[in-house]
């Protein structure tokens, strides 16, 4: 390996503004262990399924629907 590496001609990563961004997020161990299972059966890791799923929620403007015990 060299010492010291010329970066001056370097460019720009063309994909950098689409690279995924970790975040700490508290999930149930229910759902984690629902989508480690559902990864066993598919060949996909639970991460990449969670973040499927979770796209797939924001493209389509899923809303939540809440009802509270009264």
């Amino acid at each position: 390996m060299r010492k010291e590496y010329d970066f001056s001609k370097s460019i720009k990563n063309p994909y950098a503004n689409k690279l995924k961004q970790q975040i700490s997020i508290r999930i149930d161990k229910e759902t984690i262990n629902y989508f480690k299972q559902l990864a066993s059966q598919t060949g996909i890791p639970y991460q990449n399924l969670i973040n499927l799923y979770l796209k797939d929620c924001a493209q389509s403007h899923k809303k939540l629907k809440l009802k509270w015990a009264s």
